[in-house]
Order: structure tokens, then sequence, then C-alpha cells
């Protein structure tokens, strides 16, 4: 574990991996540290926002020593279902990728909790892991100039949904009709880190075996 300040008012831990950051995200989330504001996790950082004016941050860096992480973030989070139509563009292609037929990809893509482990690239992009799984996707060599709203994509170890139109290099398994980010929302984002999230197919049946 490394502590940075990041400018006057944050505190930025390095860690060694993304278990170590969903472990002690877990734990600063349930009790932050005095005069601390946000917990913002990322890949391999923990970032804590602060209040200069009740706080210091080498106060904050001696609470997060004595923070003890949660290994068990996985059941710490609201848990949501989306509905999924597993006709992307490439779920042929990453199933192969993974050794799998389509419906094998669907079956094993259903079957698993996924947890948001951290958001970025967009606003409500969510990236979900499978604590314990083994999903290993590469991006597409050539990424696409628009992926439509709501594309469900794997990427690397991650599973994502993406909030609106843009750019983006991940292999297409599906799409959702639920907004995963809406301003006319409180909470915006529906895919905040802690989320439990579980895929539930809505044309399984249409998948080639």
């Amino acid at each position: 574990m490394r502590l940075l300040p990041s400018g006057s008012a944050a505190l930025l831990v390095e860690l060694d991996g993304l278990d170590d950051v969903l472990a002690l995200y877990a734990a600063l989330s349930a009790h932050p540290p005095h005069g601390v504001v946000d917990v913002v996790p990322a890949a391999r950082t923990v970032l804590l926002m602060t209040d200069p004016a009740v706080t210091t941050l080498a106060a904050v860096a001696d609470a997060v020593r004595a923070t003890t992480p949660r290994p068990d973030v996985q059941a710490l989070g609201d848990r949501i279902e989306l509905p999924v139509h597993y006709d992307g563009a490439d779920l042929s292609d990453a199933a192969e990728l993974l050794g799998l037929t389509p419906a094998g990809l669907v079956e094993r893509h259903t079957g698993a909790e996924w947890t948001v482990a951290f958001c970025g690239f967009a606003p409500g992009f969510g990236y979900l892991t499978e604590p314990g799984g083994q999903w290993d996707v590469p991006r597409r060599a050539t990424p696409r100039t628009k992926v439509p709203p709501g594309s469900v994509a794997l990427a690397g170890e991650f599973s994502g949904v993406y909030p609106r139109e843009s750019p983006g290099g991940w292999q297409l398994i599906g799409r959702t009709d639920v907004a995963v980010f809406d301003l006319g929302r409180e909470p915006a984002a529906l895919l905040r880190p802690g989320t439990r999230v579980r895929f539930v197919a809505v044309s399984q049946g249409e998948v080639s075996r």
C-alpha cells in the first residue's frame, strides 16, 4: 500500500491489484475516516476526498493504515437484475475466444453474480467483475466508432454496459433496454461501485447452440 497526496484535499491509495481495491473500498465505504466526503475506487487505486476544514491528509492516512480491508465486498452492495437480449455482433467471436458456444457464453454470463468494481470511461459506465471468475476476453483489434447505448460487452476480466452511444473496443455480446445512466433519476447511475448485478437472458432461446 502506498499513500500519496492528490492536491491539497485528497489522498490517493495505491494498491497491488483489483482484489485489494475492492476489499479496502468496502471497509472505507462502511466506515469512512473522519472528514472524508467521498471514496472513489479505480483499477489499482482508491481516492479519498476530504474536507480540509475538519481533517488533515495525515490524519486520514493514519486512519487508512489502521483500516482492516473487507474481502467480502460482494455481499455489501445493492443487487439488481438487467434483462439482456443476447444478440450482440461479437457474441460468436467472444464465445470462441473463451472456448464456448454462443449459448454456453450466455449461460456463463447469466450464471455469474457480477460486482461493480469501479466506474470510468463515461458517466454511468461500471466495470463489472465476477469474484473468482475466469474471464479473459481481448478487446477488438479495431474499435468501433459508434457503440449503441445499452450494449452489453466484455473486455479483459470485465463486463460492462455502454450508457450512451460512444466509440468502443469491447466485444459486444448483447443489449439491454434499461437506462443505466439517467440524469432525471436519483441516483443517475444505476451501476455504482459495490452494486451486485445479475444479467437475465430475454431471448436466450434464440441463441444458436
